[in-house]
Formats: structure tokens, C-alpha cells, sequence
């Protein structure tokens, strides 16, 4: 029980000397330097792997499961393997189309 409160404790008093130490580190130059060169760093990653875009569609994905997987369906038949003159409907479609046009 004591090594619990022990580590409670440890934990508690590191993060306010942490904190303590991050508010006096951030104003000195090496400070400044130092949270430019992070950032310029979290960019560039968020940049390269697209990060917000992948955090949004899981967030997506847990709340909305059903919509998601209709989605999925609705991509994979969005781009058939065919072209599009190998289509039964593609004549009637031209055919449509040039009636249209002429008007």
C-alpha cells in the first residue's frame, strides 16, 4: 500500500518540477530554439504521414461504424475493373447524351 502512495507521490511532485522547470526553460533563448525546433519537427511528421486526416477518420470510424462500412462498399463499386465502352448501358448513354447536346 505504501509503495502505491509512494509512487503517487513520485509521480505528482515530477510532473510539477517538470512543469515548474518547462515555464522558466521555455523564455531563455535555448528554450525558444529548443520549442521552434519541435515544432518545426511535429509539423514536418504531421506533414509526411498526414496525421490529422488519419486521427479524423478513426474518430469517424468509432462513432459512425455502420456509415463507415457503407462508405467502404460504396468506394470499392465507385471504380469498376471495366472500361467504360465494355458497359451494357454505355450506347444508350452516348445516345442520351448527343440528344442533349443537339437540343
Amino acid at each position: 500500500m505504501y509503495f502505491l502512495l509512494i509512487l503517487s507521490l513520485k509521480s505528482i511532485l515530477s510532473s510539477v518540477i517538470g512543469s515548474s522547470f518547462y515555464n522558466w526553460f521555455q523564455g531563455t533563448t535555448g528554450g525558444i530554439w529548443f520549442q521552434k525546433q519541435v515544432d518545426r519537427f511535429m509539423q514536418h511528421f504531421a506533414e509526411k504521414y498526414d496525421l490529422e486526416l488519419a486521427k479524423k477518420d478513426v474518430k469517424f470510424r468509432k462513432q459512425f461504424p455502420l456509415v463507415a462500412d457503407r462508405l467502404d462498399k460504396l468506394e470499392s463499386n465507385s471504380h469498376p475493373c471495366k472500361e467504360l465502352h465494355e458497359f451494357d448501358a454505355y450506347p444508350k448513354l452516348i445516345e442520351r447524351i448527343e440528344k442533349l447536346e443537339k437540343k
